[in-house]
């Protein structure tokens, strides 16, 4: 058996790091610790690497820590409490260049990480495993989760980022130390899973995958997960990272509804038929609605991404340097202003026709709800101008990338 313990004193520097999560984990962590000693044996064998065995605690009263050590890991305080916040943890805290995520509760076996971290050798950035390729033993999974939950949220995260995995929600994979630097990752809970996978996919990393196997929990207590409540943290964090579904792709239904309407409640209204027209006074206003919860939704969806270029984690796409040439904090402003003022102009003019008609009833809507709603329009999009640009650092020029600081004279005297 290879002694863990005196490879780490030979070895300051190794090359995987295996890091576990923990929370009260005294039963089954002798378990996994063998078996990580096992993968550690099969990495030198196999590639050629060193590695270690990290336990990032979170707050464990029943001597996991003890067991840990004396089991030939390297304990890791993770005083933020949840899965992800103590995965951050462990990761900082490792000393390897290649990271191995499993969880201590028997259900993986590291040793088929030697796999992932073989993909990472090779060029991948992230090495996710794939218990649908590889094998699920009989109630390793609820049924729920194996055919319902996994599936649909693998389905949608692929839809949205276009990750291309097979099995988001697998808890062995690997990354490299750079790689997790880069993603900047911050989720505390199970969320942390998505957030992995949505922020490598966002940010152009190498994506590769592995089969691997699922086992019954040998733990005897109810595992922290929980289905429902954990289902609906990583569905809501796909949204929150999805400015297109979230916002852009609603507001699309919206103004194509919006543009129906007014379409045919224009064509009834020219063709001197509103009266017998289906698209009436109702159906106007119900246009108008959309026509400004399109606006909004636009301009969110146009918030976020710029917010998640800035923040690192999202890519500029190629209209963002088209519309730069074009969109400002001022043309904004203009757009807003036409707008409200042809809205003004519009009400102005149903006002005239009621007071010259003795003020009594205006049978059609359309014209003053066209005018209320481009009025509403124009305000919005003059708010909405200096939403972006604060967003963007307070700079007018919000879709124009940002510039490097440039030193100060006196940094260049001392380089000098």
């Amino acid at each position: 058996m290879l002694d863990i313990r005196a490879v780490d004193s030979v070895d300051a520097s190794p090359d995987v790091s295996l890091v576990m999560p923990c929370l009260n984990e005294a039963r089954s962590l002798p378990h996994c610790l063998a078996n990580a000693r096992e993968a550690l044996e099969l990495l030198r064998a196999r590639l050629g690497l060193t590695g270690e065995i990290v336990v990032a605690d979170n707050g464990s009263a029943d001597g996991s820590q003890l067991i840990a050590r004396a089991g030939g890991a390297r304990v890791v305080d993770a005083p933020r409490r949840g899965y992800g916040a103590a995965l951050i943890a462990g990761f900082e805290g490792a000393s390897g260049r290649y990271l191995v995520m499993g969880d201590c509760d028997g259900s993986y076996d590291f040793r088929e990480a030697v796999d992932l971290v073989a993909l990472l050798r090779d060029g991948a950035d992230l090495a996710m495993g794939s218990r649908f390729k590889g094998g699920i033993a009989p109630g390793a999974m609820p049924w729920k989760n194996r055919h319902i939950g996994n599936p649909i949220l693998t389905g949608i995260l692929n839809l949205f980022f276009r990750a291309r995995v097979s099995d988001a929600h697998c808890g062995l994979r690997a990354l490299t130390k750079d790689c997790f630097h880069r993603l900047g990752l911050s989720g505390s809970g199970m969320e942390f899973a998505s957030e992995m996978i949505i922020k490598a996919a966002l940010k152009g990393e190498k994506i590769a995958e592995a089969p691997v196997t699922l086992s019954r929990d040998i733990r005897d207590r109810p595992p922290h997960l929980r289905p429902w409540r954990d289902g609906w943290r990583h569905l809501r964090y796909l949204l929150m990272l999805s400015p297109a579904w979230a916002f852009a792709a609603p507001a699309a239904l919206a103004l194509g509804a919006a543009l129906f309407i007014f379409a045919m409640s224009l064509s009834a209204w020219a063709g001197g038929h509103w009266e017998e027209s289906f698209f009436g006074n109702y159906w106007a206003i119900l246009a108008g609605s959309l026509l400004g919860l399109a606006h909004t939704g636009g301009l969110l969806a146009a918030a976020t991404h710029l917010y998640g270029v800035r923040a690192g984690y999202r890519r500029a796409v190629p209209a963002d340097g088209f519309l730069a040439r074009w969109i400002s904090l001022e043309s904004m402003l203009i757009a807003g202003g036409v707008a409200f003022l042809a809205g003004a102009g519009l009400l102005s003019g149903v006002l005239a026709y009621w007071s010259g008609h003795n003020f009594s009833g205006i049978r059609n809507v359309l014209p003053a709800v066209l005018g209320a709603t481009l009025m509403v329009i124009g305000a919005q999009n003059a708010m909405g101008g200096f939403l972006l640009a604060i967003g963007a650092g307070h700079e007018a020029d919000f879709l124009k990338p940002a510039q490097p600081e440039q030193p100060s004279a006196e940094t260049i005297k001392k380089a000098a």
